[in-house]
């Protein structure tokens, strides 16, 4: 499981479990999320919201059985849209505030896992 190797800072050099279980969660956080903050006037941004959030849940559930750069890269284009998608469907108030820092988390994590898996040789 996830220990931490005391020669390395964080233990963050290696690819662990616990960062697509976090990644799952946060996608499952960004499907609920207009919900929950009772923004539903808006059925294409939820619909492209529960699709972008429902995408990092698989590909993170993916990266524990395979793991690929494909899936990373994909889990951060997801981010990155999440962060741009308030500015695209031009909505304003606490959903997007959460949005722009769910795709943040999602694409920091993805950055992290691309970048401990850099010298591993993984299939495209």
């Amino acid at each position: 499981m996830a220990t931490l190797n005391v020669m390395e800072p964080l233990g963050l050099t290696r690819h662990r479990r616990w960062e697509d279980i976090v990644s799952m969660i946060l996608g499952a956080a960004i499907i609920v999320s207009p919900m929950w903050l009772g923004v539903t006037e808006m059925p294409t941004m939820m619909a492209v919201t529960a699709l972008v959030g429902a995408a990092i849940v698989v590909l993170s559930g993916l990266e524990q059985i395979f793991l690929r750069r494909w899936e990373e890269i994909l889990s951060l284009f997801c981010g990155v849209w999440m962060v741009v998608q308030p500015f695209v469907f031009e909505y304003g108030g606490a959903l997007r505030s959460w949005h722009i820092g769910l795709g943040i988390a999602v694409a920091v994590l993805a950055t992290l896992e691309l970048w401990q898996d850099r010298n591993r040789n993984l299939e495209a």
